[in-house]
């Protein structure tokens, strides 16, 4: 487990690692979204990286991304209490790190801002509503099924839930996802829909020591991608590529990802005891 005084420095190393893999492939720092995956995280550990200017957060259980959004959402509100605190830092639509501090781990003065969570995890439709009402974008959408019940859920919602379509390019029958000759259909149902709309798409590669056995599975969502975005189908904001955990987001940023989800890279491995025991697919 990662303590407090180390945490900076592994939040610095990984935005700076971000950076470089970034500029390699021809990119800014900034188009890369950088999530911190919080589910080996103490909450003290998230509100440090809050301090140091990280804004997007990511839980793949519904029950800890509740638990989670509320602890930090009551520290938000007392720190902007105090004189001279209110927050200056609006939050972008188009999902990006615009307006983020400029050096990785410079505390962002003089308040903390607000953040964003992210369900990355398998989601139930009998969680749906209690995801939506915490997270900003739900990544693992794979299903009709889920996508009919998040337009229920967002009838009585001002602005459209945002998903991401999640892709089963590993083709292994423990990971979820949508496979790869249905995805572009699943996007098509989805712009049909009122109250749901489809940012993009997510992908997890097989686990390996090796990050470049990655590779084949980040391309080929790389190329998916491309065909949809270039169709039109979806419009403009199609536009979130989210592929990257902590043992292979290097890689997935070389071929194209603008989305990294990043847990034990910056907290540690989970303790034994830690957790629920429930599904943790779309963690790291």
């Amino acid at each position: 487990m990662t303590t407090l005084d180390t945490l900076k420095d592994k939040y610095v190393e990984v935005r700076q690692r971000i950076a470089d893999a970034a500029k390699r492939s021809g990119r800014s720092a900034q188009s890369v979204m950088l999530v911190a995956v919080t589910k080996t995280a103490e909450p003290d550990q998230i509100r440090e990286l809050i301090k140091l200017g990280q804004v997007d957060f990511g839980e793949n259980r519904v029950q800890q991304l509740l638990q989670r959004a509320a602890i930090i959402d009551e520290w938000l509100a007392r720190h902007r209490t105090l004189p001279g605190t209110a927050d200056r830092r609006p939050l972008d639509d188009a999902l990006t790190n615009k307006g983020e501090a400029s050096a990785p781990g410079t505390p962002n003065q003089p308040t903390p801002p607000l953040v964003r969570w992210h369900m990355i995890g398998h989601l139930q439709r009998n969680k749906a509503r209690k995801a939506v009402d915490v997270c900003r974008l739900i990544h693992s959408v794979d299903s009709l099924r889920l996508v009919e019940e998040l337009q229920l859920v967002g009838l009585k919602r001002e602005k459209p839930i945002e998903v991401l379509v999640q892709v089963n390019c590993s083709g292994e029958e423990q990971k979820f996802g949508c496979a790869i000759p249905a995805t572009a259909h699943l996007v098509e149902q989805i712009e049909s829909m009122v109250h749901v709309q489809v940012r993009g798409l997510m992908t997890m590669a097989a686990y390996s020591d090796n990050p470049e056995k990655s590779r084949p599975a980040f391309s080929r969502l790389r190329e998916l991608f491309l065909e949809i975005r270039e169709s039109g189908v979806a419009g403009s904001r199609f536009n979130i590529l989210s592929m990257g955990m902590s043992n292979d987001y290097e890689v997935a940023i070389q071929e194209g990802s603008n989305l990294v989800r990043v847990g034990s890279a910056l907290f540690g491995e989970a303790q034994p005891g830690h957790g629920d025991g429930s599904d943790d697919d779309g963690d790291e």
